[in-house]
């Protein structure tokens, strides 16, 4: 008679802690002291150069803070006054509108536009004359923004320019009679790499099929940009323009150029605020200027960021 067999063996049951794990640790095992010293240096340098700048600022647009003097020693607590008074100054107003002027023309169309055309007339372009234009676009981009405005104002000296040497306009002061067209054009120029590398990118990831039916359907090449390339760009669009609106909008290479003149027609509002911080000494209400900056920025981009989650839905 067979004899009954022993069940089979429970597996043995995994320790609960894992050799080299103790209760409270992290995924990689360090611990959660060794963890929190390995991002202490992240985040002193977090507080040091972000936190306590905003803090300070906040500290001072409700001050009459200045540079030198009494008010330099002695602050005096003046409440939202340097906010009224930014928001009823005229020349806050013209700063504010020649930076959305500023934007408008040489982030949304200019950048926008001229990397667009770029990434997609150099896609069937032969390779030495793509690697030479991108080389080109590229090197601008790169250049120190001391150097590229030397540069500038070299070429549109009214003396001695190159600009005017060109087209025989000798004596024609172009930084003077068209100082916001010069800075939307130098912008332009200047920033226009990352367009044209964020566009290039994405037309690579279009499905080639898409291009041939359009082509085999008889569309022009407006109609195949406009019915296939761009809603397949439209996000890519959106992240493009937010980021480069916001980088122009804080830009302070215009001072290298104009330092806002002549008589306030090129000041932008970053140049706005360091005329009115830094020589005119008054910090508390050049940090007043500056949250309202911030504020604007981040209505911006809210926009941005509702428009591209409706095209998501």
């Amino acid at each position: 008679m067979a004899q009954p067999t022993s069940p089979p063996a429970e597996p043995a049951v995994a320790d609960e802690a894992a050799p080299g794990r103790t209760d409270g640790s992290d995924a990689a095992g360090l611990g959660r002291l060794r963890a929190a010293l390995f991002v202490t240096p992240a985040l002193l340098i977090i507080g040091v150069f972000l936190v306590f700048p905003a803090l300070w600022t906040l500290y001072l647009g409700v001050t009459d803070y200045r540079l030198t003097g009494i008010a330099a020693a002695r602050p005096s607590f003046v409440g939202f006054a340097n906010y009224v008074r930014a928001l009823t100054d005229p020349l806050f107003h013209n700063a504010l509108w020649l930076t959305l002027l500023f934007v408008f023309g040489s982030a949304i169309i200019g950048q926008t536009v001229l990397g667009f055309g770029l990434a997609w007339t150099l896609r069937s372009a032969p390779r030495w004359v793509r690697g030479t234009v991108e080389s080109l676009v590229l090197l601008a981009w790169i250049l120190p923004g001391v150097v590229v405005a030397f540069l500038w104002i070299a070429l549109l000296d009214s003396d001695r320019g190159t600009l005017n040497a060109l087209l025989g306009t000798a004596g024609h002061a172009w930084l003077v009679d068209n100082p916001m067209t010069v800075l939307i054009v130098f912008n332009t120029w200047r920033g226009t790499a990352f367009s044209m590398m964020l566009f290039a990118a994405a037309l690579a990831a279009l499905p080639p099929s898409q291009l041939e039916t359009a082509r085999l359907a008889g569309a022009s090449g407006w109609q195949t940009v406009r019915d296939v390339v761009l809603p397949h760009l439209r996000r890519h669009l959106l992240t493009n323009t937010l980021l480069i609106s916001l980088w122009t909008f804080n830009d302070f290479t215009p001072y290298l150029i104009t330092a806002g003149n002549p008589d306030h027609r090129s000041e932008v509002l970053p140049v706005y605020i360091y005329l009115t911080a830094i020589p005119g000494g008054q910090l508390g209400f050049g940090s007043a200027i500056s949250l309202l900056m911030l504020v604007i920025n981040l209505a911006l981009a809210f926009f941005y960021l509702r428009l591209l989650r409706e095209r998501r839905s």
